[in-house]
C-alpha cells in the first residue's frame, strides 16, 4: 500500500487508525516516522514519503515519533492473510526465529537460500531479515524499559541484543533517546512491574472494531482444565516458550487487550507477545473483512449487528491439532474431559500462585511415548491420534507458522481419520488461514439452514465463493446465530443450546 501515495496522504490527513501498521509515514523535514493516525498536525504532502515497515524507515535514517509511537502499531494484516514466502518469513521473524537461530535458521525453516529471502524481503519491505529483527528488538527493549524496573543490562539481553553497546546504540538511533532517558519520560503507572520478577503488564493494540464475545467466549468454553481458565474477567493459560514456561492473562478492553505475562525467562517476551496476538487475531483488518462479508444479503445483518468478529486461534499449533482429534464427533464437554486426562497424565507441571493453572499441555514427544491402550476412546480415533502425534514427532507433518497452507492440508488429509472438518478446523485455528471453511460443521449447517442459505456442502461452498478470502470470519458470524456458549463472554449465556462445535 505504501506505493499508493495519494491514498496514503488521505489516510494521514484524516488520521485514519485503520491503516496503522499497513504503512509508515516518514517526514523529510523532521527525519521522524509516524503511524498514519499520529495526533500531530499532518505534514505537507510534499514532505511525506512512505515505507512498508518500521525497519525500512530506520534503515533510511528516520527515528520513531515520540507522540504516536509507531513501534506500537498493530502488525500488518498482510502477513496473516497470505501464505507466500514473505508472509511466512514475517511470521517467523515475529516469533523470534532470527534472534534464536539467525538468518540461516530462518532460511532452513522456509526451505530457501538466505540470498532469496534477503532479496524478497528487501523488495517488498525495504529491509532484510536482520533489520526487521532489529526493529522488533528495539520495540521489545522500549517495552521493557518503560514498563519494568529491570536493570538496563538485563533488558538488553532479554530483548535479544548481543551486547549492551549494541542495545544502547540501537535505542539511541531508533528513538533519539538514551535508554535512561526513555525510562525517565515514561508515564509512571501503577502497573509498572517492580516487585515480582518476570511479571509484566502491557497493552496489546488492535484495529477497531473488535467484538470480544466469540473470541473470548470460544477460548473460555473450550478451555482445558489445568491449562486454561477464565478467572476475574480474564482468559488465562500456560505457555510453552523457547526458554522457559510462562503464564498469560488476557483481558478484553474497549481500546486494547490487557496482557499480564509471567515469564520464567524474559528472553521469551517477544515470542509470548507474538503468540498472544496470533491467538486473538489482533493484526486482522476487520473493516476489510466486514465490508466483504456485507456484500452477501444473508450475512449483512449479522455483520451490522456485531461487527469486528475475530477468529480464535492458538498459541501452540500441535496442541490444537491434538485437541481437534479429541473433539471429533463428541461434545465440547467430552473433548475437554479427554484433553484434561492427557494433561494430568503427560503434561509438565507449572506453578501458578495466582490461579488454577497446573500444567503445560503435553509436548508432542511426551504424547508420542504414551501407551495407546490408556486412551479411553474408540479404536479408530485412538489410531488417528497416535498417527498424528507420530507424524508431528518425526516432522512428516509440521504445523508451524512457516508452513504452506495447501501442502499442509494435503499432508493432514493423508492421515487416517482426518476428513475435511478436522483439516479445515486445523487450517482455520492452527495454521491461521483466513479462508479456511469447515463447511460440514454442524453449527455452520444449522446457521445456513436458518438463514435460508444452501445446506449441502457443495452448494454452500459455491455460495461461499463470494466470501473469499475471509470464509473463516464468515464462519464466526454463522456460529454467532446460535446460543452456544462459544458465542458469549462467560456469564452472558442465557440459554443451554445444542452442542455443535
Amino acid at each position: 500500500m505504501h506505493t499508493e501515495t495519494e491514498r496514503c496522504v488521505r489516510a494521514v490527513q484524516s488520521k485514519d487508525a485503520r491503516f496503522d501498521g499497513w504503512f509508515f509515514t516518514a517526514v523529510l523535514t523532521t527525519r521522524i516516522y509516524c503511524r498514519p493516525s499520529c495526533p500531530v498536525v499532518p505534514p505537507k504532502p510534499q514532505n511525506m514519503t512512505f515505507y512498508p515497515s518500521a525497519a525500512a524507515c530506520q534503515q533510511a535514517g528516520f527515528r520513531a515519533c515520540k507522540r504516536c509511537r509507531p513501534d506500537t502499531s498493530p502488525g500488518s494484516p498482510e502477513w496473516n492473510r497470505r501464505a507466500d514466502l514473505v508472509a511466512r518469513a514475517m511470521r517467523l521473524i515475529a516469533d523470534g526465529t532470527v534472534d534464536r537461530e539467525g538468518v540461516p535458521g530462518l532460511a532452513t525453516r522456509l526451505g530457501y537460500s538466505t540470498r532469496q529471502i534477503e532479496r524478497q524481503l528487501l523488495a517488498e519491505l525495504g529491509a532484510g531479515p536482520l533489520a526487521l529483527a532489529r526493529a522488533q528488538r528495539a520495540q521489545t527493549a522500549r517495552l521493557l524499559i518503560e514498563t519494568t524496573a529491570l536493570p538496563m543490562a538485563e533488558i538488553a539481553f532479554a530483548a535479544g541484543f548481543s551486547s549492551i553497546r549494541t542495545f544502547n546504540d540501537t535505542v539511541r538511533e531508533v528513538f533519539a533517546l538514551a535508554p535512561g532517558e526513555l525510562r525517565a519520560r515514561a508515564p509512571r503507572r501503577g502497573s509498572r512491574s517492580t516487585g515480582t520478577p518476570g511479571v509484566l503488564t502491557l497493552r496489546l493494540p488492535f484495529r477497531a472494531p473488535l467484538n470480544p464475545d466469540n473470541l473470548f467466549g470460544h477460548l473460555a468454553a473450550t478451555a482445558v482444565p489445568g491449562v486454561e481458565e477464565w478467572r476475574d474477567g480474564a482468559y488465562r493459560r500456560t505457555l510453552r516458550l523457547p526458554y522457559a514456561p510462562g503464564v498469560v492473562a488476557l483481558t478484553p478492553g474497549p481500546e486494547h487487550i490487557g496482557c499480564r505475562l509471567t515469564l520464567g525467562d524474559l528472553r521469551d517476551l517477544t515470542v509470548a507477545i507474538s503468540r498472544c496476538r496470533r491467538l486473538l487475531d489482533l493484526d486482522a483488518d476487520p473493516v476489510a473483512v466486514d465490508d466483504r462479508l456485507r456484500r452477501d444479503p444473508a450475512l449483512a445483518p449479522l455483520v451490522d449487528k456485531a461487527p469486528g468478529r475475530r477468529v480464535p486461534r492458538t498459541v501452540d499449533e500441535a496442541e490444537f491439532a491434538v485437541r481437534a482429534v479429541l473433539g471429533q464427533q463428541v461434545s465440547t464437554a467430552a473433548a475437554r474431559t479427554h484433553a484434561a486426562r492427557l494433561v494430568t497424565a503427560h503434561g509438565e507441571p507449572v506453578d501458578d500462585p495466582e490461579g488454577g493453572l497446573t500444567h503445560l499441555f503435553p509436548s508432542v514427544e511426551a504424547l508420542a511415548a504414551l501407551d495407546p491402550g490408556t486412551l479411553a476412546m474408540p479404536a479408530t480415533r485412538r489410531t488417528t491420534l497416535t498417527t498424528l502425534v507420530a507424524r508431528l514427532a518425526d516432522g512428516t507433518v509440521n504445523l508451524g507458522v512457516e508452513q504452506d497452507w495447501t501442502e499442509t492440508r494435503a499432508r493432514l488429509l493423508a492421515l487416517p481419520g482426518f476428513g475435511p472438518w478436522t483439516v479445515e478446523a486445523v487450517a482455520m485455528r492452527a495454521l491461521g488461514d483466513p479462508d479456511a471453511f469447515p463447511v460440514t460443521d454442524l453449527g455452520v449447517r444449522y446457521a445456513a439452514r436458518d438463514l435460508g442459505l444452501p445446506t449441502t456442502p457443495a452448494a454452500l461452498t459455491a455460495r461461499a465463493e463470494d466470501w473469499r478470502p475471509w470464509r473463516a470470519y464468515a464462519v464466526q458470524y454463522l456460529w454467532a446465530t446460535s446460543t452456544h456458549p462459544v458465542n458469549f463472554l462467560p456469564g452472558h449465556v442465557t440459554h443451554a443450546p445444542k452442542d455443535s462445535k
